[in-house]
């Protein structure tokens, strides 16, 4: 199976695939398939299997792609602006955001992770719940802008903005900080928290949250929709204030 990434900003990976070989994707990933890909949608793990892939922001169901000839392709596009990265586990976990999963191959098991510290739900962007990728295949992510990626020594930490995390081994330790200071804290643009990873691990950001993205430009629809966007633009830098980027 060769998997080749296409475009800048806008990208899409197209999966050169030989008889009886099958990948798995989120639904409303695919782009286009030959006629030697057949689809079929599964409700893997059942019922209570489905709930909780819904719980990481997954489908109820999972679409298969399976090659029936001699040889096929089927290509899978990110749903927003931003970098497609492909993760090859050989045995490793990783934790992912909600919604970054794009597709895999049908060897990696995809389930759901709970953030161990009360602060870290509440604060740290992500939620309670992540996605838990772990098996011997390969699994491409995607996420907003450009990615930034790091390979943390044991102890060291990075401290990074809430809505910037894509994806990070599971050796690597997940907490929320506050950011500490009267000025900082009204004034600094970055929220009352930040998120802190520690090494040993992998971690992957990413320069663009959907977040963000969609706030800028709520922010600008609000502005130039009313006679009230002024009001609304006060209001909106005010929640900016306290809530930061995201």
């Amino acid at each position: 199976m060769q998997f080749q990434v296409m475009g800048d900003v806008m990208q899409a990976v197209v999966v050169n695939m030989q008889q009886g070989e099958e990948v798995r994707a989120e639904a409303g990933a695919m782009l286009f398939m030959s006629d030697a890909i057949q689809m079929d949608t599964q409700m893997q793990g059942g019922l209570f299997g489905g709930l909780k892939r819904m719980l990481t922001g997954e489908s109820l169901f999972i679409p298969y792609f399976r090659c029936q000839g001699p040889s096929g392709m089927v290509a899978f596009a990110a749903p927003y602006p931003g970098q497609v990265r492909q993760i090859d586990l050989q045995g490793r976990a990783w934790l992912c955001q909600r919604e970054s999963f794009l597709f895999s191959t049908a060897q990696v098991e995809m389930n759901i992770a709970f953030t161990k510290k009360l602060g870290a739900g509440f604060f740290g962007g992500e939620g309670f719940i992540l996605q838990r990728l772990n098996g011997f295949g390969n699994v491409f992510i995607h996420g907003g802008g450009n990615f930034v990626e790091f390979n943390l020594q044991p102890h060291e930490s990075l401290r990074v903005d809430t809505g910037c995390i894509v994806a990070f081994e599971e050796t690597v330790s997940y907490d929320i900080q506050f950011v500490g200071g009267f000025k900082n804290t009204l004034f600094g643009g970055e929220g009352l928290f930040m998120a802190v990873l520690r090494g040993p691990g992998r971690a992957i950001l990413q320069t663009l949250p959907f977040s963000r993205l969609a706030g800028r430009i709520m922010g600008t629809t609000t502005e130039g929709s009313s006679s009230m966007g002024g009001l609304g633009g006060t209001i909106g830098d005010i929640g900016r204030i306290f809530g930061g980027n995201d």
